[in-house]
């Protein structure tokens, strides 16, 4: 499983569409969002400024890119290629798959998390207290494993031609809905109660408690980590399937 790990990584450092879109796509979204906006500009009743506000949310933003649509659409094209027909050759069991390509897309989803927050403190000039910076990165990172086995399943119910689509579906719904773009308190009532049980609104909030000096709610680490046991137990189901198709 290591050794997977490792391949994945490198082949995805290969990928220069693949970096610029998860790693410099979401910092250069982060600075046009946050636009002039100084620190004092309070989003809603989040108790956070706009940049501060922002900058989680597109560290989060950048991390779903990575994780969900890198892993998805790699997935189905290795499908139709051929290579997870000879990985089943070999001794890796369907859930050793599953948590390899997981691992693999969380390491790459950290300097996409990184640049945003060093950009975040150097241009927007967000200040946090020096444990909060680690804190917020490794809660983002910690999170991103629930897309990434969310990514591995999408990839095995789609094909090499229907997989973007149903990715960008998905990609573009869990962000708006669950807060990442803006507060969930700008939605109607009953869009508000459907947000808060989605996992993209589980996942800001961890890093927001955390800019606001406070731990992650119990309710949203939960929450996420019963929808990455599902999407994992969901893709390695996926797996075993295809195998018994081929």
């Amino acid at each position: 499983m290591g050794a997977l790990v490792r391949l994945e990584v490198r082949r995805a450092l290969r990928n220069k569409k693949f970096l610029f879109f998860s790693v410099i796509y979401p910092a250069l979204l982060f600075l046009i969002v946050a636009g002039g906006a100084d620190t004092t500009s309070e989003v809603g009743d989040s108790g956070l400024g706009l940049p501060a506000f922002m900058m989680v949310s597109m560290a989060s933003f950048g991390a779903l890119t990575a994780v969900l649509v890198g892993n998805s659409e790699r997935i189905a094209k290795e499908r139709e290629s051929g290579w997870v027909r000879r990985l089943r050759l070999t001794s890796l069991p369907g859930r050793g798959y599953v948590l390899a390509k997981t691992a693999s897309a969380a390491v790459l989803s950290l300097p996409s998390i990184v640049v945003v927050l060093v950009t975040g403190a150097l241009v927007k000039d967000v200040r946090l207290d020096a444990w909060q910076w680690p804190a917020l990165a490794g809660a983002i990172w910690a999170g991103s494993l629930c897309f990434a086995a969310l990514g591995v399943a999408v990839g095995y119910c789609a094909t090499g031609d229907a997989v973007r689509p149903v990715t960008m579906i998905l990609y573009f719904a869990l962000s708006l809905l669950g807060g990442l773009w803006m507060p969930t308190t700008t939605f109607p009532h009953w869009l508000q109660d459907l947000a808060e049980w989605l996992p993209t609104h589980a996942y800001a909030a961890l890093g927001r408690a955390i800019e606001l000096g406070d731990a992650p709610h119990a309710r949203d680490i939960v929450l996420l980590a019963a929808y990455f046991l599902a999407f994992a137990a969901g893709a390695a189901w996926l797996y075993r399937k295809d195998t018994l198709k081929a």
